[in-house]
């Protein structure tokens, strides 16, 4: 008898994780059939991924997108929409047995959302939903029963060592870092870091925005803010260290002194995989861990305030609450995009959301409004600041 195809959808299946799935899905074509594929402006990939997987429906961004799309697809038979509309439908009328949020920023909030809303499980990529919106994604999930499996390979270590009902003994948890390409630069030469340094990731291949994050080590503390949703966890519980080798991604400390670790390749397709067939296990298409070869693996504290200050002003929002998340997500993303863009230096990717943290003034979060808003907010606040500094070195 023929087993069933788990059916899975992809948001965002353009971007570095979009693709990783795929390959994961080519390897076990027999086990996974792509039902929905999600994408911003890459309509040429789209469109190649399309007739390759054929699936029920494909979305995009733009109107005019769709309609390029569609011209190029016609033949494959699937179903072309469009903007967040286009999103959310496919999510929710495609049968489909998980979801991949692998949409970058709070644009994967909405799809996110609407796919728990619908019943259907989650993998989550997209931190940054988390990040602004973890009660929210968690409520809608205990509502309809979802399940939401984590995809960074430090969330899906915590998940791992935290199976068999482990998590009543818990005590704390251990993020790790590679500490980025400039871990060991000294500090006075951080600020003037050019855009392809700061790309040149030692041991990861991401995108572009995530990559930046991990130089900043930005993206561990927004990975602390997403923990403490998706494991129900206290600050104080959450802690982070660096780990330039990459192989092990997490660490679980309980109650009495033992500690649990998750270690594999640093590669995104390992814990892709994980997500796919979760709770089996299948064979990976990477060659084994050799920890003899490895030699030997280290640990370093982080170096906050001086190395790090974006790290420390994500743990200052962790403790604070309320809608510093939020402020953090957007004022980030915004001066990362400004970095990226030529128009800011390293140095002052900090400076942007740290002048958004000092003007910022909390509120509690009680819709998805609230969310957008300050969201919105802070983004013409950075934008000024941003503005006052591109000023600055034309005069």
């Amino acid at each position: 008898m023929k087993k069933t195809r788990k059916k899975i959808i992809i948001l965002g299946s353009t971007g570095s994780i979009g693709e990783s799935t795929l390959d994961v899905i080519r390897l076990y074509q027999d086990k996974f059939e792509v039902a929905g594929l999600a994408a911003g402006k890459n309509i040429n990939l789209l469109a190649q991924q399309i007739k390759e997987f054929k699936p029920q429906a494909a979305a995009v961004k733009a109107a005019g997108d769709s309609i390029r799309l569609l011209k190029k697809v016609s033949a494959a038979g699937t179903k072309i929409l469009a903007g967040e509309e286009g999103e959310a439908e496919m999510v929710t009328s495609l049968k489909a047995d998980l979801v991949v949020s692998a949409i970058t920023g709070i644009a994967g909030l909405k799809p996110t959302l609407a796919a728990l809303e619908a019943g259907k499980n989650v993998a989550l990529a997209n931190k940054e939903s988390m990040v602004v919106a973890g009660q929210f994604l968690k409520k809608a999930a205990s509502r309809t029963g979802a399940r939401i499996i984590p995809v960074d390979s430090e969330h899906s270590a915590i998940f791992q060592c935290l199976q068999q009902a482990r998590k009543k003994f818990l005590k704390r948890i251990y993020l790790t870092a590679s500490g980025g390409p400039f871990f060991r630069l000294p500090l006075s030469d951080l600020a003037d870091r050019s855009v392809e340094e700061a790309l040149k990731h030692p041991r990861w291949a991401m995108g572009k925005k995530v990559t930046i994050d991990s130089a900043t080590l930005m993206n561990k503390g927004l990975e602390l803010i997403e923990a403490k949703w998706l494991f129900d966890l206290q600050p104080e519980q959450l802690q982070v260290l660096i780990h330039p080798q990459s192989i092990v991604h997490a660490l679980v400390e309980f109650q009495d002194g033992s500690v649990l670790a998750q270690l594999s390749q640093a590669d995104m397709r390992i814990p892709i995989q994980y997500a796919l067939s979760y709770p089996e296990r299948l064979e990976s298409c990477l060659p084994p861990l050799n920890l003899a070869e490895i030699n030997k693996l280290e640990f370093y504290q982080v170096d906050e305030e001086e190395r790090y200050p974006l790290f420390f002003l994500a743990r200052k929002a962790l403790l604070a609450g309320q809608s510093y998340p939020v402020m953090l997500n957007a004022a980030n993303e915004l001066a990362v995009s400004a970095f990226l863009e030529g128009k800011i230096k390293f140095g002052e990717i900090n400076q942007i959301v740290e002048y958004c943290y000092r003007q910022h003034q909390p509120s509690e979060l009680n819709s998805l409004e609230d969310i957008f808003a300050i969201d919105q907010k802070t983004r013409i606040m950075a934008k000024q600041y941003l503005n006052q500094l591109v000023n600055m070195k034309g005069k």
